[in-house]
């Protein structure tokens, strides 16, 4: 067996035990974006509406690549404010892929939003349900017939979570827990003895939208993640926009990598974006050649002569 099959193989068991077993140990399960200032309802209910059309979103993550088995993950999400604005509703899809493992889910999002002279503040909820399979039998394990990886798992669980959401034209701020329900993962599965679970994750997102010339402004954004028994990890990203068109960007996301973005503002409905993580300063940079991101936004007129205006977060 050649020293990559080696790798390959001890890393696809070692995610495969990593998401089925807790072990006393517990990682980041909420997908991960490189682009989440441009897709905000993602990571918080309380976002839906703040776009003051209908705004729809496509986002796919290829990560790792040139890892076998590698995370790969797509999301497509649409919110619009009703009425008077004061209400928002809004959906979100989401297809997450890891080896073996697979996670769909579907989410239903309201926001109520206070509108102020100079801000708008949003208090959000998603209700929704996730499903999750695994089909371990698809597994090589090193020890032949291990009962671990002779079953499948398929569950369908409910999904909630909350959020709040504060922003201006030039500022936001915001604090959510995408899933707030703590389902069992591996409680039908009798080979294995300990429980693992969907653990609590909390984000906090910030941004500022600072200009520094006619043609030029820069956006400072912060994401904190913050998950029970796992270390804090930080992305920090600065953009900067040309014209109100061409955005470009740089971040670092603690304990794993740096990251280019851009941005374009093709019209005032359309924008497109494309972000890579290098993945230099993890052990995973020796068998992957760094994620790729790829994002579409869309915004819809509701009337010909409505003015679509530009929307910085």
């Amino acid at each position: 067996m050649t020293t990559m099959k080696k790798i390959t193989i001890n890393t696809v068991l070692g995610l495969a035990l990593l998401f089925i077993s807790s072990i006393g140990l517990k990682a980041q399960q909420e997908a991960m974006f490189t682009q989440y200032m441009f897709n905000g309802l993602a990571l918080n209910p309380a976002y839906a509406g703040s776009h003051e059309s209908l705004s729809a979103t496509f986002l796919f993550r290829d990560q790792w690549t040139g890892l076998p088995a590698a995370p790969s993950t797509q999301t497509f999400s649409m919110h619009s404010p009703i009425r008077d604005g004061k209400i928002a509703l809004g959906m979100q899809f989401i297809h997450d892929k890891l080896s073996v493992f697979q996670q769909y889910g579907v989410n239903g999002v309201y926001a109520y939003r206070i509108l102020t002279d100079k801000g708008t503040l949003s208090l959000g909820l998603q209700l929704g349900f996730t499903s999750y399979h695994a089909d371990l039998s698809d597994l090589t394990p090193q020890v032949p017939n291990d009962p671990v990886f002779q079953g499948n798992v398929s569950k369908t669980m409910p999904s909630f979570g909350a959020g709040v959401y504060y922003y201006t034209n030039r500022f936001y701020i915001g604090l959510s827990a995408p899933q707030l329900v703590t389902n069992s993962l591996t409680e039908d599965v009798v080979e294995i003895d300990s429980d693992a679970r969907q653990e609590r994750h909390y984000f906090l997102t910030a941004g500022h939208m600072f200009p520094l010339s006619h043609n030029v402004q820069l956006k400072p954004n912060v994401l904190i993640k913050a998950v029970e028994g796992a270390p804090i990890q930080m992305d920090l990203n600065l953009n900067a926009l040309f014209s109100e068109v061409l955005w470009l960007g740089v971040s670092w996301r603690s304990m794993a990598d740096f990251n280019a973005l851009i941005e374009l503002q093709l019209t005032d409905q359309l924008l497109l974006g494309y972000s890579y993580d290098f993945a230099n300063t993890t052990e995973l940079s020796r068998v992957n050649s760094g994620s790729h991101e790829l994002m579409i936004n869309y915004r819809f007129r509701y009337a010909k002569n409505k003015v679509i205006t530009p929307r910085y977060f």
